[in-house]
């Protein structure tokens, strides 16, 4: 068992989350965490066994930056049905969660009214990552 224990904060920044989603995963009992004070700390097995992915080993404490760009987009997509919903949820979900190791991940998230027939999609991630998404979207809703 590692001793190796990480802040809210330096989750967020690896997973590319708000501190505060990641306050809240801790609080709903989604990402065990230890309270030291008022601060949690979160130990490197919990934080692989949630992202089900190996984490890398903690660097001596010198950050390394590599420029990235994100983009932030929202799509509204109207005379939606559920059919059509229930497709591009697939595809969106299977997109996000099948990143590789070291690849920057792409956050997802769709709300469907159902009563006025809308999806909303909002997606942050990579320039060409995103790029490749809503051309996969496209296709879905051209077809």
């Amino acid at each position: 068992m590692s001793d190796r224990f990480y802040s809210v904060e330096q989750v967020a920044e690896h997973l590319g989350l708000h501190v505060r989603t990641v306050r809240n995963y801790v609080r709903d009992g989604r990402l065990p965490a230890i309270r030291i004070g008022k601060q949690y700390r979160i130990a490197h097995e919990d934080l692989e066994t949630f992202t089900g992915r190996p984490m890398p080993a903690p660097d001596d404490g010198t950050v390394v930056r590599q420029r990235h760009t994100e983009v932030s987009s929202i799509v509204e997509i109207e005379d939606v049905d559920s059919r059509t919903v229930d497709r591009l949820t697939s595809l969106l979900m299977t997109a996000a969660a099948g990143r590789g190791p070291g690849e920057r991940p792409l956050r997802i998230e769709t709300v469907h009214d159902r009563d006025r027939a809308r999806l909303k999609v909002i997606v942050l991630g990579g320039v060409a990552d995103t790029a490749r998404l809503l051309d996969c979207m496209e296709a879905v809703l051209a077809s």
